[in-house]
């Protein structure tokens, strides 16, 4: 049964609100294991996960600094000046910067009895933004840390409290960016048929599935060989950036800021399938699968070799085959959602995924998020002809009636 126009603006409301506190919880629960590392003498390991948040949190601000900067010139919503906006960036507060902005649009429009097509509009375009950079931020950042920490805990033998805190909090992250960033690309193409609770369900597991298994053995790998990770890491991350680069990637607004995109998606591409180009990704899909089973497959057997060097050995031999486990039903899963329920059949715009459904064809014309919706794109490819905007005008980021989405020069 549809939700009243009402209901979905709460919905979208909270929802930002709990993904707001999800990366808040996050962030405390590294930066607490990181001063418990300090206090137990561990300092090496307090640097690396300071590391991993200090270079993520600078890939994070990269990316909401060029956005806005491209988007600077449009007349959506009034900015805090440049040097204001600078200055957020510049203490790391970017990210946290656009999560409030979007739960001010999205408080604004519940409040109101009938918001305007344009703070509607205005709504889903924040909302866009704010859950590429959770997207982002998860594979730069929370993964990265999840995967360190099971490499300690796998090299000393036991594990913390705290780390514990971290795992669980790491793994409810991820989760929640995937299935989040999954609703943002249904959200860019209204005329898909709706991504039911079912459907949720099946691809937030499918997703956790196949994660878990490639980060254990990446972990397993790095407790046991601490030294070669960081040059198995380059190796991949290579390959990854040449494939990127082969298939023309064109998401942000200039060359030069393409290339940290395509950094970004090649360190996502480590851990987990990422679409980045349009056409029927099938086959591209299974390339990257094998590979990455290819891959874990001869980590698994460099542990076999060396089982001897970790004093968790008893737990491994218990953990492998659980992700084994994971990892074949994660597999059936994903084959079961692409089969039968993910959105692709033809279907007249919906009235639950997003603000959008809230509107007609012609008030959706009034704006969009340019990089999400050539993802979507991408993600649906069956509905590149029937999207909801006919790619008719671009300013910088936000795509407008009447021309080609050229890239900017």
């Amino acid at each position: 049964m549809p939700w009243s126009p009402r209901a979905v603006l709460l919905r979208d409301l909270v929802l930002g609100i709990l993904g707001t506190l999800a990366f808040l919880i996050d962030l405390g629960a590294d930066l607490w294991v990181a001063s418990q590392y300090v206090l137990s003498g561990r300092y090496l390991w307090a640097a690396l996960v300071l590391a991993l948040l200090g270079l993520a949190s600078v890939a994070l601000q990269l990316f909401s600094w060029i956005w806005l900067h491209s988007d600077i010139s449009s007349p959506l919503a009034p900015k805090p000046p440049g040097r204001h906006l600078a200055l957020l960036h510049l203490l790391q507060l970017g990210y946290l910067y656009r999560c409030v902005q979007g739960l001010q649009q999205g408080l604004l429009v519940w409040r109101q009895e009938a918001p305007s097509e344009f703070d509607l509009a205005y709504a889903d375009f924040l909302s866009l933004d704010i859950s590429m950079l959770r997207l982002f931020e998860t594979f730069l950042e929370t993964t990265p840390q999840l995967t360190l920490v099971l490499a300690i805990i796998l090299q000393s033998g036991s594990a913390e409290y705290y780390q514990w805190v971290s795992i669980c909090t790491s793994f409810v992250g991820i989760s929640w960016a995937l299935l989040d960033y999954h609703r943002a690309l249904r959200t860019c193409l209204p005329a898909k048929l709706l991504l039911g609770p079912g459907a949720s369900v099946i691809y937030f597991l499918w997703n956790l599935l196949l994660l878990w298994p490639r980060v254990l053995v990446v972990a397993l790998f790095s407790a046991l060989f601490p030294r070669y990770v960081a040059l198995h890491f380059l190796g991949l991350w290579l390959v990854f950036l040449f494939w990127v680069w082969l298939q023309g990637t064109d998401f942000m607004p200039g060359p030069h800021s393409e290339w940290l995109y395509r950094a970004t998606v090649a360190t996502i591409l480590y851990f987990s399938w990422f679409n980045v180009a349009e056409g029927h990704t099938r086959g591209r899909a299974t390339i990257h699968l094998v590979f990455l089973l290819n891959d874990s497959l001869l980590l698994v057997v460099a542990w076999a070799t060396q089982s001897a060097w970790l004093p968790s050995g008893r737990l491994l031999q218990s953990l492998l085959p659980a992700a084994g486990v994971c990892f074949l039903l994660g597999l059936a899963l994903r084959l079961a959602y692409y089969c039968w329920l993910h959105p692709s059949r033809r279907w007249e715009p919906d009235q639950v995924d997003g603000t959008w459904g809230l509107h007609s064809l012609e008030e959706r014309q009034l704006l969009q998020n340019r990089r999400m919706a050539h993802l979507a794109k991408n993600f649906f490819p069956k509905a590149r002809d029937e999207a909801v905007l006919p790619w008719k005008g671009e300013m910088n980021g936000i795509l407008k009636a009447g021309s080609d989405p050229a890239r900017e020069t």
